[in-house]
């Protein structure tokens, strides 16, 4: 399928429908509604595509309806990790950690059914967000490999960074690389594969890397990866060793409210000029949208945001976007964000002569 100039996409996640939130929530309490969730699941998912297609996004998916969140939903088809209790993450919601009890295997492809779906849903090319090796093992407990480290070494610094880096590679090679070449098979357009905890700890950066690189080895599809809420400078010089063809990004968060095309105004986009002395040519997917606040951004503020982009980064290699997942907001305003995102993009290309 074919994408206009400077294509608009949902990162990841949208908020679910309180129906489907409810059926979630008994659940994970063992209230036996499988049937009935799974029902909602589907009910949701085709409202969900059908809402992105209608605001106008040029890529789409149904934004997680199918998982409960980014981490459970893997471990759940994952032999060797066993869940053991909450913990909270950023945006005061809890979920559900686990500790690795042993190598981990895959038991399921768990995107497979949830592409499939979406697949045949959508009217428009469908971007499947995945979540990569190094966030899973970096929000498990890692037990087993640890273990085994602290039979033949006492520093604990070689026992960590060896432990992590044998699960992560354990997860990318059993894991996450069969998941990716089997819907490559099925020519899934692109897949996302999300990395928050990328740069939470800069001395593992060789790991991150590496399993990121492992996990897609011998996938015949593009691949691109998010990362937000991070500190670049970290992320910088490995950007061009990795095997993947765009960065999502989070900068609107970063970003003052002013209108304007000036450095000052448009402070939480410079790292966009550090791209090039390192000869990044890769595309960059631009987060114009905060996803931490209600208020909704303008159109002349995104197409200022965008524009000043298009100084550094060309406009074929430029994807525009929110900063992350949209579920900390209501699927109102979220959709009122997105619209307005979207017809700022159609501004810029009639401005610049693009296709619309």
């Amino acid at each position: 399928m074919k994408i206009p100039i400077l294509p608009t996409q949902e990162i990841g996640s949208y908020r679910k429908p309180d129906y489907l939130i409810n059926l979630w929530k008994r659940y994970m309490a063992g209230e036996g509604v499988e049937e009935e969730l799974n029902k909602a699941i589907e009910e949701a998912s085709i409202e969900t595509i059908k809402l992105l297609e209608d605001v106008g996004l040029d890529i789409v998916w149904d934004g997680e309806m199918h998982r409960w969140e980014m981490y459970y939903h893997p471990v759940t088809y994952i032999k060797g990790i066993q869940f053991v209790g909450q913990v909270r993450v950023f945006d005061n919601r809890y979920f559900i950690k686990g500790s690795v009890r042993n190598e981990p295997k895959l038991v399921k492809n768990y995107h497979l059914e949830e592409y499939l779906f979406i697949k045949e849903r959508a009217s428009k090319p469908v971007k499947l967000p995945i979540t990569g090796p190094y966030t899973i093992a970096d929000w498990s407990f890692n037990e087993y490999y640890i273990w085994r480290w602290k039979k033949q070494e006492k520093d604990p610094r070689k026992i960590r960074y060896n432990a992590k880096r044998d699960l992560t590679i354990a997860l990318a090679e059993n894991v996450i690389n069969p998941i990716l070449k089997e819907l490559s098979r099925h020519g899934v357009f692109r897949i996302q594969i999300d990395e928050p905890a990328a740069t939470t700890h800069p001395d593992e950066m060789e790991i991150f890397v590496e399993a990121f690189n492992k996990a897609v080895e011998g996938v015949d599809t593009t691949i691109t990866t998010h990362i937000c809420y991070s500190d670049y400078s970290i992320l910088l010089p490995y950007m061009n060793q990795m095997k993947t063809v765009q960065f999502a990004l989070e900068f609107a968060n970063r970003d003052t409210w002013e209108k304007g095309l000036d450095d000052d105004k448009r402070r939480g986009y410079h790292f966009l000029k550090e791209l090039s002395e390192y000869s990044y040519e890769g595309e960059i997917g631009l987060g114009v949208i905060d996803v931490h606040t209600n208020k909704v951004e303008p159109v002349e503020l995104i197409m200022d945001r965008i524009e000043y982009a298009l100084k550094y980064i060309p406009a074929e290699k430029l994807f525009i976007n929110p900063d992350c997942g949209l579920r900390t907001r209501s699927r109102d305003i979220a959709a009122e964000k997105l619209r307005n995102m979207v017809e700022a993009t159609k501004k810029i290309r009639e401005k610049y002569g693009f296709e619309n």
